[in-house]
């Protein structure tokens, strides 16, 4: 996969987002996604169209490409990864989602690789983890629960 920019990176993750939500991109949408200009983004596009990342003709859609939405997909995975570890440990989903764009494009691979197993073993444990149950009442209170042996 290329190194791409951050910017770039938030790009393609815009686009994939709106065509999951509306089944199509325009610039338009893509400038209001990210609170930038119309002609701000028509100039990301064109240099990401000669990057073959997305398909861009001159008012119409942007589309990605197949690599262009390999990256795009692995962006809003780690997104959504940190996005949900960040919810799961009780902060705000506003702030998760803020924060979830600063860590995901920061951190090591094997930093998200660890964080997105984490996510996938909390969500898919067959029982509601006692230790969320017992964070959750240390947020509220400051206190540990008493443990029950086994």
């Amino acid at each position: 996969m290329k190194m791409l920019t951050r910017k770039t990176e938030d790009y393609l993750e815009a686009i994939l987002n709106i065509t999951e939500r509306k089944g199509y991109a325009r610039i338009k949408d893509i400038a209001s996604e990210l609170h930038i200009t119309p002609p701000s983004v028509t100039e990301m596009m064109q240099k990401l169209a000669k990057k073959n990342l997305v398909f861009y003709e001159k008012y119409s859609g942007v589309n990605l490409t197949e690599e262009g939405k390999v990256i795009a997909q692995a962006v809003k995975h780690r997104h959504d990864t940190f996005t949900t570890f960040l919810e799961i440990i009780l902060v705000p989903t506003d702030i998760a989602e803020k924060d979830a764009c600063e860590l995901e494009h920061h951190l090591n691979p094997k930093t998200i690789e660890q964080f997105s197993r984490f996510v996938k073993f909390v969500k898919n444990a067959p029982m509601y983890p006692k230790w969320l149950t017992h964070f959750k009442e240390y947020c509220k209170t400051g206190q540990h629960l008493a443990c029950e042996q086994d």
